[in-house]
């Protein structure tokens, strides 16, 4: 079949007539484009990683259903609470284990969570545009701009382990998307994951370059696990994900009230960072497929499946949940847009969680390798802050407009890596504005205080030149983020 019967005009292509097995294979695609980002937030914050790969699969169905499976998001672990889950381990009496906080820091992301949904009623009652108004390009481009070049130290280090593997794993991206044919030019990064896993296992297993070897110490030991003959469990054939010490219900002292509110504080605020997160990344994905999500199926419903995913992630011991950029940037590369291909992803997901071994497999995956595709997949991020601010024509030649933009810029990036905030970049901390209200210690992430700054500066400085309209939503959100 020719290239011309599975693609529209625009080069888009048709997911029905690709069939069933190469939307396997895409929906495979999808779930390797979150993974390293999602199994990554609980390997910082001492969550469990099972736990979170069943959460973000249940979560991404949940948006579905709730979208009317009209928007093709997958919600993966938000990385933007991770100065929150560190605030609350630091509530630790000395000599406690501060993993046993864990529980009352999920108990603060999912009142974050709840927040979400305080603003889809905001929007159903007064309408999208009279909230929309808080949220101009002028403000939405930089704060996803900070996203993403918040995220390329990661991408960075992952790849400074191996240098060269992370270097074959981006050339393979790039060369498949650029002059691969069929299928191949779909896949680029299940093509780049499996060559640079395969140069990894070559070089560093079988000609013994330290630098360069797959440690299969993980699967190894669930083998012998399984070989023991122990089929259920932590470490066996099959697992339940969710453990109750870990869970709300199961890990907090609900008389320990002073500890409970100071970690709902500590938190909730950073909702109003991933919100902008959540609507940078609607409209990107409206974008980059065509189509007006604000308006069908309403950006109320996105909140809502949003928030509800997260608070329900959260009581069960998950991190919290969030678009995924890394997907929408697949959603580009493959043009393939249709939402079975990100439920397909979120399946697999769920059906991983119960199989530690899988889990295990995928995990052998140099961080490398994932670095080579997070130099991709990041920088896709802050492109779509950088079309925001460039094709919805913001005009930088009016002070009000670079006063924002500046804020929100050194917030997020100065705040998050000084030290005089008390950033710690040895030991993955990152710096935080932190104070007390009626001797409660808050701390606010880089990424929350620019939000805040960027909202009120576009609300009191004079001068608005940005007119929302629900029927013609600015494309300019997004970006066409094909390489």
């Amino acid at each position: 079949m020719s290239k011309e019967t599975k693609t529209n005009s625009e080069g888009i292509y048709d997911a029905k007539v690709l069939g069933k097995p190469k939307m396997l294979v895409l929906g495979i695609q999808h779930m390797f484009a979150m993974f390293g980002a999602t199994v990554l937030v609980p390997m910082i914050t001492g969550l469990d990683t099972a736990t979170t790969l069943l959460m973000a699969g249940l979560g991404t169905l949940f948006f579905h259903l709730v979208t009317k499976g009209k928007v093709p998001a997958f919600l993966g672990s938000s990385f933007a609470f991770l100065g929150g889950y560190a605030a609350v381990k630091s509530f630790a009496q000395k000599g406690d284990d501060p993993l046993k906080m864990l529980p009352y820091a999920c108990l603060g992301v999912a009142c974050a969570g709840l927040v979400y949904l305080i603003l889809a009623l905001l929007i159903k009652l007064v309408g999208v545009n009279k909230v929309m108004k808080f949220f101009p390009p002028v403000v939405t481009g930089p704060i996803i701009m900070a996203i993403g070049l918040s995220l390329a130290p990661s991408a960075l280090n992952n790849c400074a382990s191996s240098w060269p593997i992370a270097i074959v794993a981006l050339a393979i991206v790039i060369i498949f998307n650029i002059w691969g044919k069929g299928m191949a030019k779909i896949v680029p990064i299940i093509l780049g994951v499996l060559g640079a896993y395969i140069v990894a296992l070559v070089l560093g297993n079988i000609c013994g370059i330290e630098s360069m070897k797959i440690d299969f110490s993980s699967v190894q030991n669930i083998l012998n696990n399984i070989g023991d003959g122990k089929i259920y469990g932590e470490g066996g054939l099959i697992c339940l994900p969710i453990f109750g010490d870990k869970t709300v219900f199961g890990g907090i002292d609900w008389s320990k009230s002073d500890l409970i509110v100071s970690s709902i504080v500590a938190i909730v605020p950073i909702a109003l960072a991933t919100m902008m997160e959540h609507i940078g990344d609607i409209c990107a994905i409206g974008s980059t497929c065509g189509k007006n999500y604000i308006k069908d199926p309403g950006l109320h419903r996105t909140l809502v499946g949003d928030g509800i995913a997260t608070s329900f992630a959260s009581i069960f011991g998950g991190p919290a949940n969030t678009t995924y950029g890394e997907n929408t940037g697949v959603l580009a590369l493959s043009k393939v847009y249709d939402p079975k291909v990100i439920r397909i992803a979120a399946y697999f997901a769920i059906c991983i969680s119960f199989f530690p071994i899988v889990s295990a497999c995928i995990s052998t995956i140099p961080t490398a390798v994932i670095g080579g595709i997070s130099f991709v997949l990041y920088g896709m991020i802050s492109a779509i802050g950088v079309r925001n601010v460039v094709e919805s024509k913001v005009d930088f030649t009016k002070s009000r407009n670079l006063i924002i933009a500046a804020v929100i810029l050194v917030c997020a990036l100065g705040i998050k890596y000084s030290s005089g905030m008390g950033a710690d970049l040895a030991n993955s901390i990152d710096g935080a504005v932190k104070f007390s209200v009626f001797g409660v210690d808050i701390s606010l992430s880089a990424l929350a205080v620019a939000s805040i700054a960027g909202i009120v500066l576009n609300a009191i400085l004079p001068g608005k030149d940005y007119d929302f309209s629900e029927e013609n939503p600015p494309k300019d959100n997004g970006a066409n983020l094909e390489i």
